[in-house]
């Protein structure tokens, strides 16, 4: 995938998060963004439903490069474990990895770092293959 032209022509949520796409391979996915008051909760860190778009388009990104000729894909099931706080100016890197890569399915795992190396957050997510 060309990584470019991919950037250039980002969608509306990638693009309002600001993602920045660093690898775009069958079997890894990563990006970054930096946290912006608009992503954040009132405490001033990103806000959790911030982090889990970011890693579903991570997820459907992977799957979507993964499909064949005329196939699709959709979420069908997301889980999140948070563990620290991400708060404004930060760059959160998101790395996301297949887990299994069906006819039907594929399961995708986001790990969310800050630059210190701390995990914000792991996120597993389906998406069915239509």
């Amino acid at each position: 995938m060309d990584i470019a032209e991919y950037q250039r022509n980002l969608p509306g949520l990638p693009k309002f998060l600001g993602m920045t796409f660093t690898r775009i391979e069958k079997d890894v996915v990563v990006a970054e963004i930096v946290v912006r008051e608009e992503h954040c909760n009132p405490a001033g860190t990103i806000h959790g439903g911030g982090i889990m778009a970011f890693a579903d388009t991570m997820g459907a990104i992977g799957t979507w490069v993964n499909l064949r000729e005329g196939q699709d894909t959709t979420t069908i099931e997301s889980k999140t474990n948070f563990f620290a706080a991400a708060p404004i100016g930060t760059v959160l890197t998101a790395e996301a990895i297949p887990l299994h890569r069906g006819r039907r399915t594929q399961v995708w795992e986001t790990k969310l770092t800050r630059p210190d190396g701390r995990v914000v957050a792991k996120v597993t997510q389906t998406q069915l293959v239509i």
